[in-house]
């Protein structure tokens, strides 16, 4: 091991192919992984943040926010069921706006809501929001007057919050009732009467199941209601769970070519090597060394590859324009390190066939 550790520090130039390869896939997991992290953060955040244990939408919404509607008597109904400890009126709407009457369009998700949002205080007054921080993107200052919807309906926004977004279009959380005149204002067929909302959030007693709570909510409406957890309301999202497939697809096909490109490199260095570990196993080195040797120099170049890679992306995420959903998790680049010491771990040891066949005679050969 001692004789790899020194190769590596004498002579890196040898290992530089597989260091710009490595390097090179770690940038793609990085940001393919940044890019999937920004795609499920900025269309799940209004989920996410939910103090509630439990969404209920109308039976036939198909599990879609915007389909749904409950009215008073369904939600009297939720309230009565064992379990239930409170519930909360939600509903959204997707709208354009226009800051303090310019000209440039952006694109806002209306939240009304009534409370129970991780990180965001009891609704503001009527004509007020608070504003999701990726906004700022869009131009959107604290203090400015925006014009949602064609009618151009004016809302002021008081402070920001973080993390409460809807399909990437960054949030605006008002009170229930200028929820109601944003949506009457940009879809007439589609105004909600007051005291129905699109989706009602529901927090359950501390020792109660909430499964068993949502199945009971259902019965209890005689099936007007589908209750799912947060977690499955997350997966209904649009597009959510394709998304997290196809990106974990090419996450682990790229995880792959990173062994075989380790791989195939030390499977090279092996055989240009077969004199010298020849000469090793006559002298009294056994297999096994031979190949921690070179494990070790497979983990060397590929936390090396990781930190210059690393580098890169962050680099490259600094230029990325605002309206690409890339965000860069610690927890990402961990995994990507891990994931990418493994695969150098089991790519290095493919090699250990090859090394138990050398014979020490061929040193002399």
């Amino acid at each position: 091991m001692r004789i790899a550790v020194r190769e590596l520090l004498r002579r890196p130039g040898r290992f530089a192919v597989a260091g710009s390869a490595l390097t090179l896939l770690v940038v793609l997991l990085l940001l393919l992984g940044g890019l999937l992290d920004g795609l499920y953060l900025g269309s799940t955040g209004l989920f996410r943040q939910q103090e509630s244990q439990l969404v209920a939408y109308s039976a036939d919404s198909r599990d879609a926010i915007l389909r749904s509607r409950l009215d008073e008597d369904l939600r009297s109904e939720i309230d009565g069921v064992d379990g239930v400890e409170a519930t909360y009126g939600v509903g959204v709407t997707l709208v354009g706006f226009r800051v303090d009457g310019g000209d440039e369009m952006g694109d806002a998700t209306v939240i009304g809501y009534e409370g129970a949002i991780s990180g965001v205080p009891e609704p503001p007054e009527p004509g007020e929001a608070y504003a999701d921080r990726r906004l700022e993107a869009e131009g959107v200052e604290v203090g400015d007057t925006l014009e949602l919807g064609p009618e151009r309906v004016p809302v002021t926004v008081v402070d920001w919050v973080d993390d409460v977004a809807y399909l990437l279009q960054g949030g605006l959380l008002v009170e229930p009732d200028t929820w109601r005149e944003v949506l009457a204002s940009a879809r007439p067929d589609a105004s909600l009467p007051d005291g129905t909302f699109q989706m009602i959030a529901v927090g359950t007693d501390a020792d109660a199941d909430p499964e068993q709570v949502a199945a009971a909510i259902d019965d209890a409406t005689g099936g007007a209601t589908s209750t799912l957890t947060i977690d499955d309301a997350i997966a209904a999202l649009p597009g959510v769970d394709e998304q997290t497939s196809t990106f974990n697809q090419i996450i682990t096909v790229t995880f792959v070519i990173a062994g075989l490109v380790v791989a195939l490199f030390f499977a090279f260095v092996t055989v240009e090597r077969t004199a010298q570990y020849g000469v090793l196993k006559a002298i009294g080195s056994s297999s096994g060394q031979i190949l921690a040797g070179l494990v070790t120099q497979a983990v060397v170049v590929t936390a090396g590859a990781f930190a210059l890679g690393g580098v890169i992306a962050l680099g490259l995420a600094r230029i990325v324009p605002p309206g690409i959903p890339l965000v860069l998790e610690p927890s990402r680049a961990l995994f990507v390190a891990i994931g990418m010491l493994v695969t150098a771990v089991l790519g290095g040891s493919l090699t250990l066939r090859r090394v138990i066949r050398i014979d020490p005679a061929s040193a002399i050969s």
